[in-house]
């Protein structure tokens, strides 16, 4: 049987044709082109869709629009040139792209070829078949990249809303005019501006009354040398709330470097303290909750993966730059997570209160396990439950110090702020600042002016303090009040409370010496005054001194008041004066040495007040302005010899200095002072206490201290003084140690018959029989290479010799030196 032609099988070619186009599994499409006035060809018009194409593209067999009107993207994605150059060459051209646009989303091969005056034009979605590893690839590499963006968007939106509820205030300055370019909700909250009048304009133009207060000095002097600036409780006048106000901030100035390590500006750090230096109230609560929001998922295409790429990279620069401000700012910033408060991120200020430890995703019960036995845990429960923040005051927290050693005591003012997801509590940020050195430094004035008030109350002498200018009885110490039993002084006007006074001279003598600032010196004033409220007045005859008192500005604020009743002393002389000749000589000779006794102490009295007061805050300003001067100091100027030496000679004659003066304080308290109350002093609890205070020394030089004392031993003897003795022997010890061999210092102490003996025997330098007659003299240096004052020794043996005691000493240069101190048993 004879085959047919190939083509005779048909009808016709049009039928052929027709029914080819009807049954493709491949979209078809005819343009016919589109041209301008100019004559460029700018697009193309439908004029046949085939039954695939129509299905693909959800059209009609002949659209309406234009391809242009159809796919607006088209030039964008390069589809509408590969049409133009199919049609001008008459080349046949293929194409092959992933459309993520025009409401399309998948992979597309299209082939093109002019036929007659159109444009034939064949296309497959792979949406109808298998989608190849290279898209599959593709796709989840899109996929991914969108993941990562929203991952980072959602940080970056827990780092601003962090930044943005933090309760200090945080700014950031740029350039050399220190232009606000970064300011949270709290700085604009403490300065009382909005952000926009902040952003972007210098701080001294926003805040111009600021100008003149030093600020562009300590900001200059940042930028310069690249070292942080801290401020503590710095006053500065600021308008707020409509009105001029000085307000109190603690601050740092921290110094920000770019890429290449060039200082470009200043991040600011500040609290407002103005309540705690005022009244010691907690600050109010500076900022306010912001719920995070995760930003809506966008749609892009791959041909914007360039945009998406730019827009990803500028949102994690934007987190670095949070996390930039949190890891430089001295302040401690952690952010927990969950309820059992799962460390998220600790700054580097954070991580260096607990060396060693790591904290990023444990859980605190865990990581911090001394913190939450001391109560932290209990209190980040209460904010993780109930939202309310909590502030904490200067509390104690002992952490925990690897290697066996003891734990550090620290004091942190802090706050737990809970943060929000959706609404919800997701977690807590810590700000903390570490306030040991404050705390420490805070009790130690209170345990010192504790001792000079307790000081004040066992002197022997009448002391009184007088309280501004109507002279207010501030403080009364026992042997004043014994002058008038039964009657009230304390916190009452002199006036009234001695109301008999008022046609005396004692009031204007006093107002005189309030007004003047000049002492006033009186020697047997008679004053009629009645020692019980309601009594008969009558005479009693005074030596006192009047001296003004200055507070810290220098201001006359009070009148320190030193009296001595010494009517008995006169009546005697007056009685002796009446007894004849004999005894007139004798009473004036008794009178001459009563006088200059007096004199004596009067001078005393003068010469501590100057040591502790005129002498000493003149030589801590010179310590404060040596340190001045080595900051300022370009570091250039210390690559000379002869600076470095000239600061540590000038520091170590400041030390001296401010050494002599304590003890000269002590040596002068000690020569006015009576004999103190004998009490039963545990030896065994005293050296105890002394080595404790030596503790750095001993440890410092490897000094091996043997002590030997009988258990119980108690001596009768004035505190104060024995723990001066004992102290001075001992310190003098560690400090004239031979350097060629390990210092032994062995302490015994034991009773005899009828006396205490105390022995301090050491294996220093020692002395030979001429140093040793000088020993006890003052201002007695006889290791000159070694700092002292002097004094130490002569005030030993002064107490020694004051309560009938004997010291000797046995030495020998090279071998050492043996005190031998005999008390009464």
């Amino acid at each position: 049987m004879k085959p047919a032609d190939s083509l005779t099988a048909f009808s016709s070619l049009d039928d052929l044709f027709s029914d080819l186009l009807a049954v493709s599994l491949t979209g078809i499409i005819y343009y016919t082109p589109l041209y301008d006035d100019a004559g460029e060809l700018v697009d193309f018009t439908f004029e046949y869709l085939n039954p695939t194409a129509q299905r693909m593209m959800r059209m009609p067999e002949r659209p309406t629009l234009t391809h242009n009107e159809q796919w607006p993207h088209s030039k964008q994605h390069g589809t509408f040139a590969f049409h133009v150059e199919a049609f001008v060459t008459g080349e046949p051209r293929e194409y092959n792209i992933n459309y993520q646009a025009d409401g399309y989303d998948n992979y597309y091969r299209l082939a093109a070829r002019r036929s007659g005056a159109g444009l034939l034009v064949s296309f497959t979605d792979t949406a109808d078949q298998p989608r190849s590893p290279v898209e599959i690839a593709l796709r989840e590499s899109q996929q991914a990249e969108q993941a990562a963006r929203a991952e980072a968007e959602r940080q970056r939106q827990q780092l601003h809303s962090v930044f943005q509820q933090a309760p200090v205030a945080i700014t950031l300055l740029d350039g050399p005019d220190y232009r606000i370019s970064l300011a949270n909700p709290s700085v604009c909250q403490m300065w009382g501006r909005t952000e926009t009048q902040l952003l972007g304009t210098p701080l001294l133009t926003a805040m111009p009354e600021l100008q003149g207060q030093g600020i562009d000095s300590m900001l200059d002097s940042v930028l310069q040398s690249g070292e942080p600036f801290v401020g503590t409780a710095l006053p500065f006048r600021m308008y707020r709330h409509g009105q001029l106000d000085t307000v109190y901030f603690n601050f740092v100035y921290q110094p920000q470097h770019n890429a290449q390590g060039d200082i470009t500006g200043i991040l600011v750090v500040a609290t407002d303290v103005t309540d705690q230096v005022l009244s010691r109230q907690q600050v109010q609560q500076l900022n306010q909750e912001l719920e995070a929001r995760v930003q809506e998922r966008t749609e892009a295409a791959l041909a914007l993966q360039a945009d998406l790429l730019a827009a990803t990279q500028r949102q994690v620069q934007e987190r670095e730059t949070f996390y930039q401000v949190f890891a430089q700012t001295p302040a401690s910033i952690a952010l927990l997570r969950g309820p059992r408060h799962r460390f998220e991120y600790v700054n580097a200020a954070y991580q260096q209160l607990f060396p060693g430890r790591t904290l990023v995703g444990r859980d605190l019960a865990e990581a911090l396990p001394d913190a939450a036995a001391q109560g932290f845990l209990d209190l980040l429960d209460g904010v993780y439950r109930t939202g309310e923040t909590f502030f904490g005051t200067e509390l104690p927290l002992a952490i925990e110090q690897p290697d066996g050693r003891p734990a550090r005591q620290t004091y942190f003012t802090f706050t737990y702020q809970a943060y929000h997801e959706h609404g919800r509590i997701a977690g807590i940020s810590i700000f903390a600042y570490d306030v040991t050195e404050q705390v420490r430094a805070r009790q130690l004035r209170e345990a010192q002016q504790r001792q000079l008030h307790d000081l004040f109350l066992q002197a022997p002498a009448p002391i009184a303090i007088l309280d501004g200018p109507t002279l207010v009885y501030q403080l009364v110490n026992p042997a004043y009040q014994r002058i008038f039993p039964g009657r009230e002084l304390a916190g009452k006007p002199l006036l009234e409370a001695l109301p008999e006074l008022a046609d005396t001279p004692i009031p204007e003598l006093l107002q005189r010496v309030y007004t003047t600032g000049q002492t006033f010196v009186a020697l047997e004033l008679p004053v009629m005054l009645a020692r019980h409220e309601g009594e008969p007045l009558e005479e009693i005859i005074w030596n006192f001194t009047y001296q003004a008192r200055q507070d810290e500005h220098g201001a006359i604020d009070g009148v320190l008041v030193f009296a001595y009743d010494v009517t008995e002393q006169v009546r005697a002389r007056r009685v002796v004066e009446e007894g004849g000749q004999q005894a007139l000589a004798l009473a004036a000779e008794l009178a001459t040495s009563n006088a200059q006794l007096i004199r004596t102490n009067i001078d005393l009295d003068n010469f501590i007040y100057t040591a502790s007061h005129d002498l000493r805050e003149p030589i801590t300003n010179l310590e404060g302005l040596v340190e001045a001067l080595q900051d300022e100091l370009p570091a250039a100027s210390f690559q000379a010899p002869l600076v470095p030496s000239l600061l540590t000679m000038i520091q170590k004659a400041v030390a001296r200095f401010q050494l002599t003066i304590a003890q000269l304080t002590d040596l002068a308290q000690l020569q006015q002072a009576q004999q103190q109350p004998n009490e039963a002093v545990d030896v065994v609890a005293l050296v105890e206490s002394i080595r404790l205070d030596l503790a750095p020394r001993l440890e410092a030089a490897n000094v091996l201290l043997e002590v030997d004392i009988a258990p119980g031993l108690a001596v009768s003897f004035a505190p104060k003084h024995l723990r001066s003795i004992l102290y001075n022997l001992l310190s003098n010890a560690v400090k004239y140690r031979d350097s060629s061999r390990r210092p032994r210092v062995v302490l015994r102490c034991f009773r005899t018959a009828d006396t205490v003996q105390l022995e301090v025997q050491d294996n220093g330098l020692g002395l030979d029989a001429t140093q040793q007659t000088k020993l006890f003299g003052l201002f007695q240096r006889l290791h000159p290479e070694i700092e002292g004052s002097g004094i130490g020794l002569y005030m030993v043996k002064r107490i020694v010799d004051n309560a009938g005691g004997t010291i000797s000493v046995q030495s020998q240069p090279g071998v050492g030196s043996t005190f031998v101190v005999t008390l009464k048993g």
